[in-house]
């Protein structure tokens, strides 16, 4: 079983931008080296993927398995596994594992986040620009995904009384209260749906986990997007990019 954190990708020191640019393409079983080296790197023994069940994303979902490389030297940046859900699944579930394993939609425009791994945000952001057209082309509108809530033990200690549906919601000068979910707002996933006891193992979220929800820009037009070849589509979001 997969207990690693489940699309955690804390921030990463700030650097130059050019310092490792990042190039994304789809994963295989080519990178399977390099994709055990980073999370050996990221993750405990506990909370790594094995190599089988690395397999089994790209096998499942070859579509949604990324990877951020850097164009110098070719070293693994980031990587991203996604799979379909039912577009209500998070009524369903109550852990990691539960979104992982839930049966796949006959229909739906919504992803789950199986994980996200990442050395620098230069790669997590050219995950996110790969995948944008991608997602347009493919109807995808709503990517969820679960995350810890490390400022949650603290902050508990000091208000015992208040409940953690409090705490996930709550905001400091317009941005989310805990640190790992301003975050994921800055990565475009603003919604917060609800928080799920037991979610996960993660001492300082008191196993918590957050369920989050970004919508792909522009999804609104899928029926546009659907009509065009897929170059086009990559060549409009790569021009929006830096306005959105």
């Amino acid at each position: 079983m997969d207990h690693s954190l489940h699309f955690l990708a804390p921030p990463a020191p700030a650097r130059p931008i050019d310092t490792e640019p990042a190039r994304a393409r789809l994963l295989s079983r080519r990178d399977l080296p390099a994709l055990m080296a980073l999370e050996r790197e990221k993750w405990t023994d506990v909370q790594a993927a094995s190599e089988d069940q690395l397999c089994a994303r790209i096998d499942a979902h070859p579509e949604l398995a990324i990877g951020a490389f850097c164009t110098r030297t070719g070293r693994l940046l980031a990587s991203l596994f996604m799979r379909p859900v039912a577009d209500d699944f998070y009524r369903h579930v109550q852990t990691w594992d539960d979104c992982v394993n839930a049966p796949l939609p006959e229909a739906s425009s919504t992803l789950f986040g199986i994980s996200l791994s990442s050395r620098n945000c230069d790669g997590v952001s050219a995950l996110l620009d790969f995948f944008w057209p991608i997602a347009l082309k493919r109807g995808w509108r709503h990517i969820y995904l679960g995350s810890p809530v490390p400022g949650l033990r603290d902050w508990r200690e000091a208000n015992p009384n208040r409940s953690v549906d409090e705490y996930v919601h709550a905001k400091r000068r317009g941005l989310p209260l805990d640190p790992q979910l301003r975050y994921y707002r800055s990565r475009g996933f603003a919604k917060v749906v609800c928080a799920k006891p037991s979610y996960f193992p993660h001492e300082r979220s008191l196993d918590y986990g957050a369920i989050l929800r970004g919508t792909v820009p522009l999804s609104a037009l899928a029926p546009l997007w659907a009509a065009l070849p897929e170059p086009y589509v990559r060549r409009v979001t790569r021009a929006l990019s830096s306005l959105l």
